[in-house]
């Protein structure tokens, strides 16, 4: 797994509760730390599919 750059949230407060991601062609990855220290991977359509379940439920 490539790990080459993490991205952090933009929502992240001060502290270690934040969403970090580096993304590869065909996947996501997804861990809750910098440098992670466990890591969930998913397909970029799953991804997508989650950031989309969020969008329309943010307003709620």
């Amino acid at each position: 797994m490539s790990t080459s750059r993490w991205r952090k949230s933009s929502h992240c407060q001060e502290g270690e509760a934040c969403v970090h991601i580096s993304t590869a062609p065909t996947t996501v990855h997804i861990a809750d730390a910098d440098p992670p220290r466990t890591v969930l991977t998913v397909s970029a359509e799953a991804f997508g599919a989650l950031l989309r379940l969020l969008k329309s439920n943010a307003g709620q």
